[in-house]
Order: structure tokens, then C-alpha cells, then sequence
């Protein structure tokens, strides 16, 4: 064996000890930075902090009128106003229900109406799973008269709405009813006193 195969595991096992060489280590920064401007937190209300959901359903909207390019034309078609939930409310304090829709993913509100009992949910043709009906509708910041479809997964959903809505119109119905009730009584009374005050000042 020759001189240079002896030295070669001894080359090689120096060459292993030699010591690494330790990298320095990362110091953490604790530097705190200020923002330039302070935003503070805004509480946005929706104008349903007083109300309560009595029903929410996923569906699509739809309505019927003319688009901007067929404005003033009279042409009328159906138009996509977006998927959301539709929604029955009723408020805590006067007990008074409305419809509510909002847009997803915007929360753009999209439908906005009083629960008339006089509005009627009809069957749109073609489909057992959307319904049509006429309404006043507040939506766009005006009153306005709108033909709305709302289109559901399935028909056995369809009919569930309907169930609910007609069942909360009734509600409605008897709630206007006793309001109109109670401002009989309360233009039969101002009445009253107003005869009793002539017939004092008459004696």
C-alpha cells in the first residue's frame, strides 16, 4: 500500500473535526411603529337593530320592468336583481311586518315592502319553484309599484314561503285592523269631549 492510500482517512478525518462555523443569530426586532392616522371603529346600523327575523329563505330575485337601454321604450323584461335571503320581519315595538331582501354579497337591499294582506303570490309560469307578485316597494329609496319573481332551490321550499308569507299577512291583516279600530275610538272620543266642551260653554 502506498503512502498516499495511508494518509488519505487520516486527511479525511480532519477534515470532519474541523470546527463549523456558527452563523450569528437573528435579532428579534421590538421596534413599535405608530399610525400616521388613527381610524377609529364606526358602528354602522342597518335599520333592523329593532326588528326580529321570523323567516329567511335563500332564493333569487327577479323583476320585471324596462332596463336602462330599453328606458322610456315601454319594453319589459326580466331582469336579475340578485341571490340573497328573503326575509319576513317584524318589529319589536309597533309589531308592524315587512319584506326584506338584501344582496349577498354586497348587502345592497334589493326588496323592501310592507307585508300588504292585499299583495297575492302567483305561480310563474314554467317553474313550481318562484312566485310572482305586485307590490309597493321601497328599495330604491322611493315608493314604487314593482313586479318581483323569486325563484327557490326546490319547489317543496316554494311552498314553504308561501305558507309563511300568507300566514304572516293574516298577521298583518288583524294588526291593521286593530290600529284602525283604535283610531275610531280615538276620533270617537275627541269628539265626545269636544260636544261636552260646547254643551259647558253653552250652560
Amino acid at each position: 500500500m502506498s503512502d498516499e492510500q495511508e494518509t488519505k482517512p487520516e486527511e479525511t478525518k480532519a477534515a470532519e473535526e474541523v470546527p463549523k462555523k456558527e452563523e450569528p443569530k437573528e435579532e428579534e426586532s421590538t421596534a413599535t411603529f405608530e399610525p400616521v392616522v388613527k381610524l377609529e371603529e364606526v358602528k354602522v346600523e342597518t335599520g333592523e337593530e329593532e326588528e326580529e327575523v321570523l323567516c329567511s329563505y335563500r332564493s333569487k330575485l327577479f323583476q320585471y320592468g324596462e332596463t336602462m337601454l330599453d328606458k322610456g321604450t315601454g319594453k319589459k323584461t326580466w331582469k336579475e336583481r340578485g341571490i340573497g335571503e328573503a326575509r319576513i320581519l317584524r318589529h319589536r315595538e309597533h309589531q308592524r311586518l315587512r319584506f326584506l331582501m338584501r344582496q349577498e354579497k354586497t348587502m345592497k337591499v334589493i326588496a323592501n315592502h310592507a307585508l300588504d294582506p292585499r299583495i297575492k303570490l302567483e305561480p310563474n309560469a314554467g317553474s313550481d319553484r318562484s312566485w310572482v307578485w305586485s307590490c309597493f316597494d321601497f328599495a330604491d329609496g322611493e315608493l314604487e309599484e314593482k313586479v318581483f319573481a323569486l325563484r327557490f332551490a326546490n319547489s317543496e321550499v316554494a311552498d314553504e314561503f308561501k305558507t309563511k308569507f300568507e300566514e304572516h299577512q293574516k298577521e298583518m291583516e288583524k294588526l291593521l285592523a286593530g290600529k284602525d279600530k283604535a283610531d275610531e275610538d280615538g276620533a270617537a272620543e275627541e269628539a265626545a269631549e269636544a260636544l261636552s266642551g260646547l254643551k259647558t260653554e253653552d250652560e
